[in-house]
């Protein structure tokens, strides 16, 4: 939903509000095409809305996620508090670039003189080019690998507890709401985040965070959506995401092996994907996801096939439909796995969340 793309406190902008900020925007658009210029895409009007609807709330912080890379990304016109770098990996390749490096120095766009920059786990190569562009710049590098997240309990597909340990944090027995060891990573990274804004004067204490871990909500995140058979859906749609999410599973669901419902996109690096979730998948049903980034979704399957043989794939163009195909095939003890996208698991989940 594009609702849920701007929100305040956990609230989605209301549908009446954004129509009124969208034709306030359309009437400087008009004016930009009357003046020679190109009509702004979906993503630049939607980061107009937002900021538009920020600053008529008069927020005291945004938190603003880059659509694509950094540098040319119509997000990247702020100068923000802190800059976060949450990882990098192949993704939006035919933009961003086909090595590690021309990707880093992308992202590394959105670093700006003075402020400060927060590193998630990365290559050496990507993250010798943040830290020379930080050094160029004189904004001050975090890594987040200073924040130590150690997981003491066990773990489920309702969370995990976790121990904190860094700077300016140490607390133990948290309940964090979110599975996933990959969540540990974004975890650290967020925590890193806070302590920089702390350092600026934001009042953070510990029971902010543990309030905030224990009542995190997403949705289409190793998120089990159905149990018998168990259907878990998670929008891994880049090789990084791919290997942290067959981790996970291989923590929550040691040996199982799994039936797959993949779909996608066009410009994403699709072979790190598959190898990624090859391991344990018995069978795949290749799907289209939604829209026109997806003329070539039958190259997935014909993927499998050169690169996997022994594994059964399947076609269905239709998401519903492939999910529902996933159920004929799944085995006693299986589970059913749907990822790729958000675009493939938002018409999947509606198959089994009513």
């Amino acid at each position: 939903s594009y609702l849920e793309r701007i929100t305040i406190d956990g609230a989605e902008i209301k549908a009446g509000r954004l129509e009124v900020i969208l034709d306030e925007i359309d009437s400087h658009i008009q004016a930009m095409l009357q003046g020679g210029e190109e009509h702004p895409t979906e993503f630049e009007v939607l980061t107009a809305a937002a900021f538009r609807f920020f600053a008529q709330e008069r927020v005291e912080i945004a938190v603003l996620e880059v659509g694509m890379g950094g540098t040319y990304d119509s997000t990247n016109v702020v100068i923000p508090r802190v800059a976060v770098i949450t990882g990098i990996d192949f993704d939006h390749t035919a933009f961003l670039g086909d090595t590690l490096t021309e990707i880093a120095a992308n992202k590394a766009g959105i670093i700006k003189a003075g402020v400060p920059v927060v590193a998630g786990p990365m290559s050496a190569e990507a993250r010798q080019v943040i830290s020379t562009r930080a050094q160029q710049l004189g904004a001050p590098l975090f890594d987040s690998s200073d924040m130590r997240i150690v997981p003491s309990g066990p773990a489920s597909f309702e969370g995990q507890v976790v121990d904190l340990k860094g700077p300016g944090v140490n607390e133990t027995g948290l309940t964090f709401s979110l599975p996933g060891t990959y969540q540990l990573s974004n975890l650290a990274v967020a925590l890193q985040s806070l302590q920089v804004l702390k350092d600026q004067g934001l009042r953070i204490d510990a029971r902010h965070i543990r309030d905030g871990l224990a009542n995190l909500r997403i949705p289409g995140r190793l998120e089990a959506v159905h149990q018998q058979p168990l259907v878990v859906v998670d929008a891994a749609h880049n090789p990084q995401g791919a290997r942290a999410l067959a981790e996970s599973l291989g923590t929550l669901l040691p040996g199982r092996l799994r039936v797959l419902v993949l779909g996608l996109l066009d410009d994403k690096e699709r072979t790190g994907v598959i190898e990624a979730l090859a391991p344990g998948t018995r069978a795949v049903v290749v799907t289209r996801p939604q829209g026109a980034r997806s003329q070539a979704w039958q190259e997935v399957a014909q993927a499998w096939r050169q690169k996997f043989p022994a594994v059964q794939v399947e076609l269905e163009e239709d998401i519903a439909r492939a999910a529902e195909r996933s159920l004929g095939l799944v085995r006693e003890g299986e589970y059913i796995l749907i990822t790729g996208s958000f675009y493939v698991i938002d018409q999947a989940r509606k198959v089994f969340v009513k």
